[in-house]
């Protein structure tokens, strides 16, 4: 694989002139690996995280990048699509909270050479390893569910030190000019206040401190709206702006008024992977006279406790009158 400069492998999300200091995106060569994410020429950028991530990729400085939001605003999705249209191929893992660095270095494992082989004993890498060896970008989500002093084994490579495996004899591994890390969380590292996020750990200041953090928000409106118009190309036109319009004022009704910490009359907001899930099912759901509300009860309105399931009704009827809400909008 073959190291590339280029300037136009983002053109189809901005011109980014002013991307980073070099004026280029650093990325590979095309390729078929499948360890690159797939490309949706639909996903829409945030033209600050953008720049800032490219920032990051080109110029890491001995930095990692921590992408911090609520669910469902795209952090994920985001990094993967930039890597997409780079090229540059992505070791993935969802951390949890029994989560070992073991488990990113790699483990013993019976594998057969060829099917039908006897099996031996051979030392498997982990995400880590195979991204310090072969220059890929590790990705660890939903970071701050993992125990502290877990993630802190990550300090010295994250400085360029080699990453040594006393597991497997020894073995040194230094790390690749293109290898990055990228982690997402829902907190910024220091826990969650609102106790919405159920299981995020407060993370120790010391490996926060080798965090570039980025914030990712859910998008505007109107960019919303071209969203689900791209993702769900079939809905009625007019059903679309009131559909962003609810999916924000629930998000309000999560976030409350920002001023004590806590948060709204709502225990989860609507984020932009649920409201396009709303979407297709409203279209899937055509027949049912009450289509609207039927696809919401499944992709959100199930999860609500009952005095939860008032607020959200309110906010439907406020928004899509009560003829269109109860029956359903052509």
């Amino acid at each position: 694989m073959n190291l590339l400069l280029t300037q136009h492998v983002l053109a189809d999300a901005f011109q980014l002139a002013d991307a980073s200091r070099s004026n280029v995106a650093v990325g590979y060569e095309p390729s078929s690996d499948p360890l690159i994410p797939t490309c949706d020429r639909h996903h829409h950028f945030d033209r600050d995280v953008l720049r800032r991530v490219i920032n990051f990729l080109n110029h890491p400085d001995g930095d990692a990048l921590y992408l911090t939001g609520p669910t469902g605003s795209g952090k994920t999705s985001g990094i993967a699509q930039i890597l997409a249209r780079l090229y540059w191929p992505m070791q993935s893992i969802t951390a949890h909270g029994r989560m070992e660095f073991q488990d990113l270095v790699g483990h013993h494992s019976l594998v057969a050479r060829l099917p039908g082989e006897e099996p031996t004993m051979t030392f498997v890498d982990g995400p880590l390893t195979n991204a310090m060896k072969q220059g890929h970008v590790l990705l660890i989500n939903e970071v701050d569910l993992m125990d502290p002093s877990e993630l802190s084994g990550l300090n010295d490579v994250l400085e360029g030190r080699p990453l040594v495996i006393a597991e497997n004899g020894g073995e040194v591994v230094r790390p690749h000019e293109m290898f990055r890390v990228v982690v997402t969380g829902n907190s910024a590292g220091g826990g969650d206040e609102t106790g919405a996020y159920l299981g995020v750990r407060q993370q120790n200041i010391a490996a926060m401190d080798r965090y570039r953090v980025v914030t990712v928000n859910y998008l505007p409106a109107e960019v919303e709206e071209e969203l689900l118009k791209s993702k769900v190309p079939d809905l009625n036109k007019f059903m679309v702006p009131k559909m962003v319009e609810m999916a924000n004022n629930l998000r309000q009704l999560f976030t409350g008024d920002g001023e004590s910490g806590s948060g709204g009359e709502l225990s989860f907001p609507m984020s932009t992977r649920v409201l396009i899930r709303w979407a297709r099912q409203t279209l899937a759901y055509e027949a049912c006279p009450n289509r609207l509300q039927y696809a919401l009860e499944e992709s959100f309105l199930a999860r609500a406790a009952p005095e939860e399931r008032i607020a959200i009704e309110r906010v439907a009827t406020n928004i899509f009158g009560k003829d269109a809400w109860q029956g359903g909008a052509k």
